[in-house]
Order: structure tokens, then C-alpha cells, then sequence
């Protein structure tokens, strides 16, 4: 036997409705109140700056009477901005002091107790402005801490490094400098030995240049020969011309039946 059931369909359907709008009015005011927090914040702001160009458009007109130049007028603007935003800091600051420093909130609170005191600043003295400085807690000295990471230690590690590192460099521009005789021999057929002094930091280059210097007196060949056109060859090595003297002594080079160069303390020669 069928029955009727509209009514109960009727009535669910109602109460789903119902819910729905409730949820729907629920999430309005929500959002009413997040925009009311929202204006509520931005209008606190907007008072701060106001309040801040007010006092700042305040003084402008109490220290401009007459007319003035357009830069002079700007000039004082600028200034009274600045003076404005350093008292801003100022009072920001005193309030983190109160925050971190209780010194400063007990010498406050004393100030405000007292009225016949000449410091109206709240300002607390000197020695008690800033909190004490925790003391940094050492290493045991009967136990062996080598091993552990020390920045007092690294510090002074580096330090001898860079010591030892520009001791060393002046030792070896001292070397550089030293003065040592060449004794070459120009071949053409048949050799012509020839003296030159050089220091032990010139290059090959600079070598060749100064024997060709020596040469064109007796060569005349030579006048327009350019160091590129001539070759060091030491027994059977040809020299590169960008290695220096110093290279060679410091290496301890060795060709090919014993020391490249046979070195004293102010004589090489080079064959």
C-alpha cells in the first residue's frame, strides 16, 4: 500500500535551508569583524603620521614669520622632520630600556614618586643603563681541550700564518733583488762569450734583451733582431722566455747531466 511522504521531504528540505543560512550569516560576521580589525589598524596609523606632520607643521609655523624663500622654507622643513624623527627614536628607545633593563624601571618609578627630583627625564645614571655583561664561562685548565674548536686560539693561529707568510714573501723579494753575473755565449758558427749582469728575478726576456744590447756593438746583424727572433738553449733545453732566474735557483733545476745551472753567489753560466 503506497503511503504519502511529502510532508517529511518538505520539512528536511527546510531544515537544510536553515543550516545553510545560518552558515552563510555566520561567515558574514566573521568577515565583518576581520574588516573592522583591518580599518581599526590602518586608522591607528594614520594617527601616528598625522599626529607626527601635525607637530611637525605646528613648529614650522610657530618658526616661519614673514616671508621666506621657497629654499629657506624647505631647508627648515627638512630640519624640523629630522629633529622630530630623532625625538621619536629617542622615546622608542627609553621604552626597550624599560622593557629590558629593570635598573631603569626601578629609577623610573622613583623619579615619578618623587616630585622635587631635578631629573625629570627618567633617565637613570650612567652605570646602571645598560644590563650587566654575563661573564663567558672558561675551560677547564686540567683538561686536555686541544681537540675543541678555539677562536681565540684560530685567531692567533692566523695571525703567525700571515706573519710567517709576509716574512717570507720579503725574503724572497730580497732574493729577487740580488745581483748575479751571466756569462753567455753568442753563437753564429762559432761562439762569442760574452758578460752580462742581471738580478736573479729577471725573466729569460729580460735577459736576452740585455745581451742583445751588448751584442749589436760587435754584430751588426743584430741591430734590427728583436729578443723573439733569439733562443736560450741550455745543453739541450730551449729556456722558455717567461721563466725567470729565480725560478731555476729556488727549483733547483736539473738538465740533463746534472744542475741546469751552475751556481754560485753572484755568477751563473749559461752556455
Amino acid at each position: 500500500m503506497a503511503q504519502y511522504k511529502g510532508a517529511a521531504s518538505e520539512a528536511g528540505r527546510a531544515m537544510q535551508l536553515m543550516k545553510k543560512r545560518e552558515k552563510e550569516r555566520s561567515q558574514l560576521e566573521q568577515l565583518k569583524l576581520k574588516i573592522a580589525e583591518d580599518n581599526m589598524v590602518k586608522s591607528n596609523i594614520d594617527k601616528k603620521f598625522s599626529a607626527h606632520y601635525d607637530a611637525v607643521e605646528a613648529e614650522l609655523k610657530s618658526s616661519t614669520v614673514g616671508l621666506v624663500t621657497l629654499n629657506d622654507m624647505k631647508a627648515r622643513q627638512e630640519a624640523l622632520v629630522k629633529e622630530r624623527e630623532k625625538q621619536l627614536a629617542k622615546k622608542e628607545q627609553s621604552k626597550e630600556l624599560m622593557l629590558y633593563c629593570p635598573e631603569a624601571q626601578n629609577f623610573q618609578h622613583w623619579v615619578a614618586s618623587n616630585p622635587t627630583c631635578p631629573n625629570k627625564q627618567g633617565v637613570p645614571p650612567a652605570a646602571n643603563y645598560y644590563p650587566t655583561k654575563k661573564k663567558k664561562l672558561g675551560k677547564n685548565p686540567d683538561v686536555d681541550t686541544s681537540f675543541l674548536p678555539d677562536r681565540d686560539r684560530e685567531e692567533e693561529e692566523n695571525r703567525l700564518r700571515e706573519e710567517l707568510r709576509q716574512e717570507w714573501e720579503l725574503k724572497q723579494e730580497k732574493i729577487k733583488s740580488e745581483e748575479i753575473e751571466i756569462t753567455f755565449s753568442y753563437w753564429d758558427g762559432s761562439g762569442h762569450r760574452k758578460t752580462v749582469k742581471m738580478k736573479k728575478g729577471n725573466t729569460i726576456q729580460n735577459f736576452l734583451q740585455r745581451a742583445l744590447e751588448v751584442l749589436r756593438k760587435d754584430f751588426s746583424e743584430l741591430r734590427s733582431a728583436g729578443v723573439e727572433q733569439l733562443m736560450y738553449i741550455k745543453e739541450d733545453l730551449i729556456i722558455p722566455h717567461h721563466h725567470s732566474f729565480y725560478d731555476f735557483i729556488v727549483t733547483k733545476a736539473r738538465g740533463k747531466s746534472g744542475p741546469l745551472f751552475s751556481l754560485t753567489s753572484t755568477m751563473i753560466s749559461a752556455w
